[in-house]
């Protein structure tokens, strides 16, 4: 089943999703303007949801669409469940 990415912050581009005890964030960074700053793209992170431990950038970010951070989302959980 694919995370369901829904907007986080209002006024930002940062949209979340969270399955099988996971959390992923997709943020929109540029090298300048309101947001975050760092190369032109879309960043993809998780962390387990019930741990209290910093967010793990997903290789390969930044992704040039969100749909491609989606989809790199979507492998990473695949990978960590199969994992259990």
């Amino acid at each position: 089943m694919s995370l369901q990415f829904h907007p986080a912050v209002e006024n930002m581009k940062i949209w979340s999703a969270s399955g099988d005890g996971y959390s992923f964030v997709i943020s929109f960074e540029s090298p300048t303007g309101p947001g975050f700053h760092g190369s032109v793209g879309f960043v993809a992170s998780w962390r387990p949801l019930y741990q209290s431990m910093g967010a793990i950038r997903i290789g390969g970010s930044p992704f040039k669409t969100f749909a491609e951070a989606e989809d790199a989302c979507d492998t990473m959980l695949k990978y960590l469940t199969s994992q259990d």
